[in-house]
């Protein structure tokens, strides 16, 4: 059976030790490793690279992980390790990922997968000219909720599609009296933080996937809590926003309207929830859950603020069934990805994908700033090229 090497960077982190390492590489190599489409078994293997060796020698003895090191230039160049993966910082991410791709590495990331537009392009276009196979995080795409979402739409379900309405957030902790969900790097603009840098570019491709291609933006950002306590117990000043309020202009005239937030309080089902409708039925889905309303089954009530409505408004809304059987969203992609360097195919949610994304942040901060409306389909590329 033969084996992929996977370089994986930045596994200390919440996010790339939970999700990427633990859920994803280390579930697949425990299962086995991956079926081919031939029916050939590949099984991978981590390669730990990181800052702090006493992390990641924990890390690696917890989970029997043969291969560590701080060294990421000499473990780029050990030609038996064909994939990197960047779990970094945003700050620090374009170096590492350009290192890669100079050594001929296939190359799968995080999002963002830089600081800017500009920075983004120029990684598409290096991963391009390197002829590897190169990957963004759309974890969500892959999730139950909106994988039923994107049936309803593929079935026609929704008529003409109107509007979509997402609620996201949560309230995470200043630090004080209780400690934050988060990491404090999140509240500071120096260190790549910011709501809007962080959830546009997953808003950017759960809307181009599913709905349609953005056209333009009106934005207004917030830092709310200004004054937050990091994991050491030091107050800082929170530079980065925390909430993000923007209308987005898609293909075909729909409307979006999303709400991201880290200081708001969860009433809702789930702590994303999009809400689509169209001219002959409504969905509301989250990470897992999808509910359905067809034309025929909606409601007619009439406004009387006088008198409560009889009307249980939630009692005539029927699940979406499952109909399949959904894994992690982040082991999933991993699969794909794994998948397509082995086939030798391009990955569908590229390098440029990820470009697009940073395209949306960049026109939400622009239109937060100025007041107006961005169009990102013209203005975020002439900022790019001036960069």
């Amino acid at each position: 059976m033969s084996t992929v090497r996977i370089i994986m960077n930045g596994v200390t982190g919440r996010m790339g030790y939970r999700q990427h390492l633990v859920r994803s590489v280390l579930a697949i190599r425990d299962a086995g490793g991956l079926v081919t489409a031939d029916g050939q078994r590949v099984q991978i293997e981590p390669i730990l690279v990181g800052r702090n060796a006493t992390k990641l020698a924990e890390i690696a003895a917890r989970h029997h992980i043969d291969s560590w090191t701080t060294d990421l230039e000499a473990t780029l160049a050990d030609p038996s390790a064909t994939v990197y993966f960047d779990a970094q910082t945003t700050n620090v991410r374009r170096e590492a990922i350009l290192a890669a791709l100079a050594a001929g590495k296939h190359v799968y990331t995080e999002k963002p997968t830089a600081e800017s537009y500009a920075a983004a392009l120029e990684l598409a276009a290096a991963a391009d000219q390197a002829g590897v196979i190169h990957g963004v995080v759309h974890d969500k795409l892959y999730l139950p909720g909106l994988r039923k979402l994107k049936r309803l739409v593929d079935s026609g379900f929704f008529g003409r599609i109107l509007s979509v309405r997402g609620e996201f957030g949560y309230w995470v902790f200043e630090g004080d009296w209780q400690p934050a969900q988060r990491p404090s790097w999140n509240y500071r603009a120096a260190d790549g933080g910011g709501i809007a840098v962080d959830m546009f570019p997953h808003w950017n491709y759960v809307l181009e996937n599913i709905i349609a291609p953005v056209q333009a933006v009106t934005a207004r950002l917030a830092t709310h809590i200004p004054h937050r306590v990091d994991e050491d117990g030091h107050p800082y000043q929170a530079t980065a926003d925390d909430a993000a309020y923007a209308i987005f202009e898609l293909d075909g005239g729909v409307i979006a309207q999303i709400n991201s937030s880290w200081a708001v309080r969860v009433h809702r089902d789930e702590l994303v929830e999009f809400q689509v409708d169209g001219t002959h039925g409504s969905a509301v889905a989250g990470l897992f859950a999808c509910q359905a309303q067809s034309r025929v089954s909606t409601p007619k009530p009439v406004w009387n603020p006088d008198l409560p409505t009889d009307i249980r408004f939630r009692d005539q809304w029927a699940p979406v069934p499952d109909n399949a059987e959904f894994g992690n969203g982040f082991a999933e992609q991993w699969r794909d990805f794994l998948g397509d360097v082995l086939a030798g195919r391009p990955h569908a949610y590229d390098f440029h994908a990820g470009a697009r994304g940073l395209r949306l942040a960049e026109a939400g901060i622009e239109s937060s700033t100025t007041g107006r409306r961005v169009d990102v389909r013209t203005t975020p590329v002439a900022a790019a090229a001036r960069a």
